[in-house]
């Protein structure tokens, strides 16, 4: 990735705030799309905005998001969505050194915080999914593991986020809820590589989000428990205050949290916010 020094914080647009505002986005499970967005998606071809953005996007968006993207070029001729992936600590740290980037959205709102209270930062976020931890081991579960007590006998190879990481902070709620004590023999910087490690058998199980797990394709199975409920994930969006194009940047955010993004999103399995 190039990158470039210029000041990056989150903000929606006063058009794009008046379209979803109503709505009350940050708390319903389906945000009206912005009025570009709407006029976008009615076919006037003198209002669709155009050109490229880039999405930074938490390392769990990564299947919905690419869709998503793929959705969206397909309905506005002449945009092009690019994304970049990775641990939504690692994106925020890249976003506040200057990483050019037009929308940002995090696995957790802790994160989406670090850019939102800075003082070159204004405006909202929008939160628009929801997701919880699960844990992920290989097919037909051989180290027959059934919850997270399990996870800390001495013949089990855990692997979790670490800590910075949403996956990670989640992992330490779950924890505290439980009164389990992990000891993971890894701590990785995004969910994805949790999940990789599980998949090509260099630790026996991880935690992840169900997502994670139904986007599989089989290379894992997935065990629920309880204390997944203590530590629910909230997914914020916003577009960024220096982004090269703003137009754009909120129409995608608005398609996002239209209902086409919730049927994507609620077939990976997220949850409304």
């Amino acid at each position: 990735m190039t990158t470039h020094v210029r000041n990056a914080a989150l903000l929606f647009a006063a058009a794009a705030l008046a379209a979803v505002g109503l709505a009350g986005c940050a708390t319903t499970g389906t945000a009206a799309p912005s009025a570009s967005a709407r006029t976008a998606s009615s076919g006037s071809a003198s209002a669709s905005p155009t050109g490229t953005i880039t999405v930074f996007a938490a390392a769990s968006l990564q299947k919905t998001f690419t869709t998503l993207g793929e959705q969206y070029e397909a309905a506005h001729p002449g945009t092009t969505i690019t994304f970049s992936f990775a641990g939504s600590s690692d994106l925020v740290t890249q976003i506040q050194n200057g990483a050019p980037a037009d929308v940002f959205a995090s696995a957790d709102e802790a994160n989406m915080q670090k850019l939102v209270g800075t003082d070159v930062a204004a405006g909202t976020a929008h939160d628009f999914a929801t997701n919880v931890l699960e844990i992920a081991v290989a097919p037909g579960n051989p180290k027959g593991i059934t919850g997270l007590r399990d996870l800390t006998a001495s013949d089990v190879q855990l692997v979790t986020c670490a800590t910075p990481v949403p996956c990670g902070a989640a992992t330490a709620k779950v924890e505290r809820a439980s009164g389990v004590d992990l000891r993971p023999v890894s701590e990785e910087q995004s969910v994805t590589d949790v999940l990789g490690k599980v998949e090509s058998g260099q630790a026996d199980a991880g935690l992840v989000y169900v997502t994670d797990v139904e986007g599989a394709g089989g290379k894992v199975d997935g065990v629920r428990f309880d204390a997944a409920s203590k530590a629910v994930n909230t997914y914020p969006i916003g577009v960024l205050r220096d982004a090269a194009n703003p137009r754009l940047a909120e129409s995608f955010t608005a398609y996002v949290r239209s209902d086409a993004g919730r049927e994507v999103l609620t077939a990976a399995g997220f949850g409304a916010p």
